[in-house]
């Protein structure tokens, strides 16, 4: 079977907002409400849930961040072609 992670992120423009919302993040905010005010995906509507992805769906940046991480770990800021990105990895197979 191959590698796959589950995810949620979130998206914005600037590197200084994703570390301010990481830092509320990391002090006991919630991640999926945060991605409902803050992303700028569509997945933010969702809390920025993903769903599962294997190797080869997401951009590099990004899904190399999303497989290093652990379960639980909400990893970034990480720069792709789109902003940066806060990944909350939520489970993995």
């Amino acid at each position: 079977m191959t590698a796959k992670v589950n995810a949620a992120h979130i998206l914005v423009k600037e590197e200084a907002k994703a570390k301010s919302l990481l830092a509320m993040i990391k002090s006991g905010e919630d991640f999926a409400a945060l991605a409902r005010t803050h992303s700028e995906c569509p997945s933010g509507k969702n809390g920025g849930s993903l769903g599962w992805f294997g190797k080869g769906q997401m951009v590099k940046e990004f899904e190399d961040a999303a497989f290093k991480g652990q379960k639980g770990e909400t990893v970034g800021p990480v720069k792709t072609q789109f902003g940066w990105h806060l990944i909350k990895v939520t489970d993995k197979k």
